[in-house]
């Protein structure tokens, strides 16, 4: 399987990495490390996560509390958008109706 970043889904990298090195200096860093390791596992686990609203599968990642929302197309796992966790479940929503 090959894995696809949508643009959407780095622009949420972005936004994460400006969120925690606006608080400590070098955690950006880490967050983008740790966030990539997450996304390159997906290679073994992608589909063994949960659906959400109705296409997404949903791995949560094991050192922030960022989610990732993936399809599988066509032996293609499309990242379409990395969340945080701590918005609104009707904010996330929305924001992968717009993907």
């Amino acid at each position: 399987m090959k894995i696809n970043i949508l643009s959407s889904a780095k622009k949420d990298l972005v936004d994460g990495y400006l969120f925690y090195e606006n608080r400590a200096q070098s955690i950006g860093n880490y967050f983008l490390d740790s966030l990539y390791s997450d996304i390159d596992s997906l290679i073994i686990t992608a589909g063994i996560q949960h659906i959400v609203f109705n296409k997404y599968f949903r791995m949560l990642s094991k050192r922030f509390p960022f989610a990732v929302f993936y399809t599988i197309e066509s032996n293609i796992i499309k990242v379409a958008a990395i969340l945080d966790c701590r918005q609104k479940p009707a904010w996330v929503r929305k924001r992968l109706i717009k993907v």
